[in-house]
């Protein structure tokens, strides 16, 4: 057996030094060659300073369509509340009507999903020397329908509402003593003297935005993709910059959602609240279909 083990390796030994060897070495191209050549790298990284912050984002080059559901979504839960809180919360949505338009400005069949679509999202750290302040995740570009039964948020919502002369103006969000405010906000409505939201004045429950087209405004009725849409989460107050630049975004401690919206509502659908689009195939109870 022994005898058999050093024939098998010396057989090994022989095969391999007669194998033949591959070798190859870097030669340069000429400036034509790499003219030719095209490529993309999948992540890209930039380094920003506004003072206060030293900031690096984190860009994936790639694009989404997509369509997610969550049940329940609970964010900054400490001291008896949340800062976000949510149920049947849903990106994109289902067409139920071939002949209407979109917010993408294209018509589906029934039962077609409207994709919500997300390019190039990225991942931005905010630190101060070697300490952590924040961080957020969001899309260098998106579009599409939010859908949701809020009860607590803290953020943003970019949402017009007409006054009583018709006049768009922008919401306010309240808590439920018509305290404004961006942290665990539970109404939204039009700020002035004669606002009650205990009452239902000029003030509704988060809950009546079952969904929100996420985007801006472009011409006419058409919605054109936004740059603003992220969530992020800080220690301290922390500045956000767009990734295109111009516009700078306040978050404060704690968690922060950002939602940019196309939408102006009218005072029927303030007063009874935004219908919620199709979420799912099969029905779930009212509204939930």
């Amino acid at each position: 057996m022994k005898q058999d083990a050093y024939g098998y390796a010396v057989l090994a030994l022989v095969c391999l030094g007669i194998a033949p060897v591959a070798q190859a070495e870097l030669e340069p191209i000429s400036d034509q060659e790499m003219s030719e050549v095209q490529g993309q790298g999948l992540m890209t990284i930039e380094n920003l300073d506004d003072g206060a912050h030293q900031f690096t984002r984190m860009s994936l080059n790639i694009d989404a369509e997509t369509r997610v559901n969550a049940d329940n979504l609970t964010l900054g839960s400490i001291d008896g509340g949340a800062d976000f809180q949510a149920t049947d919360v849903a990106l994109g949505h289902i067409s139920r009507d071939e002949t209407r338009v979109q917010i993408d400005g294209n018509t589906y069949a029934v039962d077609e999903v409207v994709p919500f679509v997300g390019l190039k999202p990225y991942i931005e750290l905010a630190e101060v020397g070697d300490e952590l302040a924040g961080f957020r995740m969001g899309f260098k570009q998106a579009r599409g329908t939010l859908s949701a039964d809020m009860t607590s948020f803290s953020g943003h919502i970019g949402l017009q509402i007409k006054d009583a002369d018709g006049n768009p103006t922008a919401a306010t969000l309240f808590d439920a003593n018509t305290n404004a405010t961006q942290y665990r906000a539970s109404h939204f409505g039009l700020a002035g003297d004669t606002t009650d939201c205990s009452a239902g004045v000029q003030c509704a429950p988060l809950s009546y935005l079952r969904s929100l087209d996420i985007g801006e405004a472009g011409e006419g009725d058409t919605t054109e993709f936004t740059n603003d849409f992220f969530l992020s989460f800080q220690r301290e107050g922390v500045n956000w910059q767009s990734p295109e630049g111009g516009n700078v975004i306040e978050a404060a401690k704690g968690v922060f959602l950002n939602l940019p919206t196309s939408m102006t509502l009218d005072r029927q659908v303030f007063e009874n609240g935004v219908p919620r689009e199709r979420t799912h195939y099969v029905d779930r109870g009212t509204g939930m279909f």
